[in-house]
């Protein structure tokens, strides 16, 4: 009776692991990963004819993968209560912006090169970090990704390239601009910075 017991235990301690999702946040980031390269490598979207339509093509896969309000209020932290919500909409919008040309730079550094992903760890039952790795010729380029799982769906909140966070890379610059500035100083920065980059 007690190995039935335990056996029975054991059975459902697996249906309840398998039925948590592990894996899930790995499987989500690697697609979207997956997708970018994809659309990178596209040898019908190499020429400057095709470069709106990769980068249309790109900002649905970017949309799809990061959570840019999670992205936006980590960044501002306690800076965010003094935006009024018509310069929080316009916040979160040049940012993603922003986001989106650092991230895909980065990964377009790399696209030729081997990407591994390697490891998973729940932080918590709606975070977890994926890590992976860019294998080159020469060295090994790690990146993590730190997700959250909403409304059904993970999405990546920060990005760690080479142990360096982009929360925390933006968070250290919005923080001196709004020290002595207000958000609507931060709003120009992020509208020349978007417009330099289009």
């Amino acid at each position: 009776m007690k190995k039935y017991i335990l056996a029975l235990s054991l059975i459902i301690v697996f249906i309840l692991a398998v039925s948590a999702g592990a894996g899930e946040p790995t499987a989500a980031v690697e697609a979207s990963v997956n997708q970018v390269l994809n659309v990178l490598k596209d040898p019908k979207l190499k020429g400057p004819d095709a470069k709106n339509i990769k980068t249309e093509k790109l900002r649905v896969i970017y949309k799809s993968m990061f959570d840019e309000m999670e992205f936006s209020r980590r960044t501002l932290t306690r800076n965010w209560k003094n935006f009024t919500p018509a310069e929080r909409r316009e916040f979160v919008d040049l940012f993603e912006q922003v986001l989106e040309k650092s991230y895909l730079d980065k990964i377009l550094d790399y696209s030729d090169e081997k990407i591994v992903f390697y490891k998973e760890t729940i932080i918590a039952k709606d975070k977890a970090e994926i890590q992976s790795k860019i294998i080159t010729s020469s060295k090994e380029i790690p990146i993590d990704y730190r997700t959250i799982l909403k409304d059904g769906k993970w999405k990546v909140y920060d990005v760690v390239v080479e142990n360096v966070s982009l929360v925390q890379n933006y968070r250290t610059q919005f923080n001196e601009i709004l020290a002595d500035g207000t958000p609507e100083d931060l709003l120009k920065i992020l509208r020349k910075k978007v417009k330099d980059q289009s």
